[in-house]
């Protein structure tokens, strides 16, 4: 088990970003948690396998279909368990 913490830049709030990060997670069967940041940024955990993580990040640079993503900031680490 991996954990993913990305901060995802650009037009990602407001436009329904946290719910996708949420669906993606389901579909990856992974969990995914967004938050908004102040600075207007989405603030991203995730946890689960390796590959189906950055499988996320490939989501999330993508973005929803409202977003305009600028930049995805993440990192991998082992989990706990």
């Amino acid at each position: 088990m991996k954990n993913l913490v990305a901060d995802v830049s650009g037009r990602v709030q407001g436009v329904g970003f946290r719910h996708f990060v949420e669906q993606m997670g389901v579909q990856l069967e992974i969990d995914a948690r967004a938050e908004n940041m102040d600075d207007g940024t989405v603030h991203v955990v995730a946890s689960g396998d390796e590959q189906r993580l950055l499988r996320l990040v490939e989501l999330l640079r993508q973005g929803s279909r409202y977003s305009s993503v600028d930049h995805v900031d993440y990192t991998i680490m082992d989990g706990c368990g």
